[in-house]
């Protein structure tokens, strides 16, 4: 199981927000390419970027932080946020990104998603974060009536790389990830699933990694941040 490090990315600062919430940003580093470097020395293989502007503005606005990121770590990393046409898609791997994370346009135009995923195999994956099991979109704004499980499904034979589920409730909370739905979704599913939102302690990644499915991966910020995951252990502890 991966340990996808994230790097939320908020007027060209890593930051973390409270269950989504814009107005209650905690900035962590001026600098993002700072705690990428750290990850990547640490040993980690991948990264998981989000262009938090980005995902309300629906255009990319942190472009020049995602590129210093990708000019600085030797390691795969995947971008969510804010891309939601092909031209956007296809500008973004050109400047060697190794995985677009489709979000709100998986629920308003899942044909693009699925032309992404043929033009450009192995390199899309699908954002599916849930508000008590529905899913949101423009960077967590608006609910719909579509059900998480429903839309992942929805890919199965699209072709996708992962699906990237967050639990938006537990976001930043540092109070555990949702495992029950986590398991569920996957379970439900054959597309390789990543788990997001509340890891924030050893056992929690723990949980995750034996939660009676195989997860693809998991994906921490604030408690690695704040030193509430030792990193070096978990990456040991998953691998």
């Amino acid at each position: 199981m991966i340990l996808y490090p994230a790097i939320d990315l908020k007027d060209g600062q890593a930051v973390r927000l409270l269950r989504g919430d814009m107005e209650k940003a905690t900035v962590f580093n001026d600098d993002p390419t700072a705690p990428a470097r750290g990850f990547v020395e640490a040993g980690c293989q991948w990264l998981h970027l989000v262009d938090l502007n980005g995902a309300f503005a629906g255009t990319p606005v942190n472009a020049a932080a995602v590129e210093a990121i990708l000019a600085a770590c030797p390691v795969p990393a995947q971008l969510g946020g804010g891309i939601r046409d092909m031209a956007t898609i296809e500008s973004w791997i050109s400047k060697g990104l190794a995985r677009v994370i489709l979000g709100t346009v998986a629920v308003e135009n899942p044909d693009l998603v699925r032309d992404a995923a043929r033009a450009f195999p192995g390199k899309i994956a699908v954002g599916i974060d849930a508000r008590d099991g529905r899913v949101a979109t423009k960077g967590w704004a608006e609910e719909t009536d579509v059900q998480a499980t429903d839309l992942a499904r929805s890919f199965e034979d699209a072709g996708v790389a992962a699906i990237i589920y967050t639990d938006i409730n537990r976001d930043g909370a540092m109070q555990g990830p949702n495992i029950e739905s986590t398991a569920a979704l996957a379970q439900s599913v054959s597309i390789p699933v990543i788990a997001s939102g509340g890891v924030s302690s050893l056992d929690d990644l723990i949980a995750l990694r034996d939660c009676g499915t195989q997860l693809d991966g998991a994906i921490s910020g604030r408690a690695l941040y704040e030193g509430a995951i030792d990193l070096k252990a978990a990456l040991a502890a998953l691998s």
